[in-house]
């Protein structure tokens, strides 16, 4: 089963494939308008990030936005 999302600018369904090379947008216009929303600042995260949240790296992240616990150095 494909994945199937909304773009956040348009609406229009998505499917998680190769098909969208732009995904989560449905075209490179999309993409460039949420792009230019954060050029311009009309896009802003809402909140401070927590101390966990600022020294993590995108490798720390799972899906559902949660954080794992650091990894212990090896």
């Amino acid at each position: 089963m494909v994945l199937k999302v909304k773009c956040p600018v348009c609406g229009r369904e998505v499917r998680w494939t190769d098909e969208f090379p732009y995904r989560p947008f449905c075209s490179r216009r999309c993409r460039l308008i949420d792009f230019g929303g954060w050029a311009d600042g009309s896009n802003v995260i809402s909140e401070s990030l927590t101390k966990d949240e600022e020294n993590s790296t995108a490798d720390d992240m799972i899906p559902g936005g949660t954080i794992q616990r650091p990894r212990a150095n090896a």
